[in-house]
């Protein structure tokens, strides 16, 4: 678990704009969120992922002030979610939720207007932000028409509007195809360009990996670990698997040559031979591997994937 002064501490975070201090909620019997301390930097793109049920879904609410924590302290932007000052603050706030409720019949760009309305935006905005979200051409669609990927990019599109300077997105790739969730995270580093900090949840492992700054994993409403894919990924000492191409017929040449190191499984795939080794191993592996120039045509070392990094915290 992660104390909120380590994670302060991280010289990869910048000036803290989310702080979870402690925080838990309960509903009856069930316990949510447990003990969370948290914190999210400025112009971060921040991961949050976990089983369903895990607690995400509650924890944004509780940044956001919809739901009141049973403990703990939330602040945003250094503002308490309770006090007197979160009501300016929230107006730098964009929230797309896991389940997106429109009106069937609006148009897009009529949604919008209704949404700038409650926020105090400017409907100005409201034709740019359906052009970034790619519904440009779908704006005088009524909304009973769209898919349920346009209905996500429509959405986001509401939780840009008022030019928000933190966003929560929760599971906000719901209903996209490739092409779409491609576009999407293109559109989060162009607001992270700017300065935007965003927290996010998904269940698509893959997705996010190679994406997020940082993430968190959480479990049973209790923070496992925070960090970058990388750091986590040494503190599991997960093995690494190098990849020979065309090298199953040399297992036993391999085998031979590997002599003296702490060499997981080996296992051939097709062709291929895949050689499970500790990180501290990698090198010295390697280097065997590239002084022979018979036989080997090529290899490729393999990290583990945030799915192996999720599993083995969360298991």
């Amino acid at each position: 678990m992660e104390s909120i002064l380590a994670q302060i501490a991280d010289p990869s975070v910048l000036a803290p704009v989310i702080e979870v201090c402690a925080v838990s909620k309960r509903f009856g019997a069930v316990q949510a969120v447990d003990g969370v301390d948290l914190v999210v930097g400025r112009g971060e793109l921040f991961g949050l992922i976990g089983h369903n049920g895990a607690g995400k879904s509650t924890l944004f609410k509780m940044m956001l002030g919809l739901l009141p924590t049973s403990s703990g302290e939330i602040r945003i932007d250094s503002e308490a979610v309770t006090g007197p000052g979160f009501r300016a603050v929230r107006r730098k706030i964009g929230y797309l939720p896991e389940n997106v409720v429109l009106y069937d019949n609006l148009t897009g760009i009529e949604t919008l207007h209704f949404f700038a309305d409650l926020k105090g935006a400017d409907k100005r905005e409201c034709g740019a932000a359906l052009e970034r979200v790619g519904l440009a051409k779908a704006a005088s669609r009524r909304v009973r028409e769209y898919s349920k990927g346009m209905r996500q990019r429509l959405g986001f599109a509401q939780a840009l509007l008022g030019k928000p300077q933190i966003l929560f997105l929760d599971e906000p790739t719901s209903g996209l195809d490739p092409e779409a969730i491609r576009e999407f995270y293109a559109v989060l580093r162009g607001l992270r360009d700017e300065g935007v900090t965003m927290i996010l949840t998904s269940h698509i492992l893959a997705e996010i990996q190679e994406r997020v700054d940082r993430l968190a994993i959480i479990k049973n409403g209790k923070l496992q670990a925070v960090g970058t894919v990388q750091s986590l990924r040494e503190r599991m000492k997960l093995p690494l698997t190098i990849e020979l191409a065309r090298g199953a017929a040399l297992r036993l040449h391999i085998e031979r040559l590997l002599e003296g190191l702490p060499v997981g499984r080996i296992e051939v795939r097709g062709e291929h031979l895949l050689i499970q080794i500790p990180r501290e191993a990698k090198l010295p592996a390697l280097a065997r591997l590239t002084r022979e120039e018979e036989g080997i045509d090529d290899l490729h070392v393999r990290e583990p994937s945030l799915e192996d990094v999720f599993f083995g915290f969360s298991d």
